[in-house]
């Protein structure tokens, strides 16, 4: 298999973003320490080749234990056959670290994130606002104003 040569992705396609690799690469070396153009985009393409070559061993790993989706237990056996074992605690753990990061940002930033700061008052205020707006699309009108409307009731 050619380098980058990915079954119909053009070598454009499959490649990563240049300014997000750049920062990467940036941080991991000291502040003194300048990287040529030509080695950023060596190292983006070798990135590009590991990336493809632990997704098609990932892909193998998955097919012999006849599952239909690449899970993380798949990649770690991957990066073991391929002989990067000494890497999988440290792969893992990073894994472990995103899944908690995004499991805190999707509660941070949720359609619910600000319930628990809302008063029992509020909560019925906005419940009731909720209510008169699913009335009004579906009576085919529209709402203009975003304060609940107290006098009307539930049963109208």
């Amino acid at each position: 298999m050619e380098p980058m040569d990915i079954i119909g992705k053009s070598k454009e396609d499959a490649s990563l973003p240049k300014a997000t690799m750049t920062k990467i690469i940036k941080e991991m070396l000291p502040p003194d320490v300048r990287v040529a153009r030509d080695a950023q985009d060596l190292l983006i393409e070798c990135c590009v080749e590991f990336i493809n070559l632990i997704s098609s061993e990932s892909n193998e790993v998955c097919n012999r234990e006849e599952k239909r989706t690449i899970a993380p237990e798949h990649v770690l056996k991957a990066l073991q056959v391929l002989g990067f074992g000494e890497y999988i605690e440290e792969v893992y753990a990073a894994y472990e670290q995103h899944k908690m990061e995004t499991m805190q940002d999707s509660l941070k930033g949720g359609k619910w994130s600000n319930v628990a700061e809302m008063t029992e008052e509020e909560a019925l205020a906005e419940q009731q606002r909720m209510f008169a707006e699913a009335r009004a699309r579906m009576n085919g009108g529209g709402i203009t104003s975003k304060q609940p409307d107290t006098d009307q009731s539930l049963d109208s």
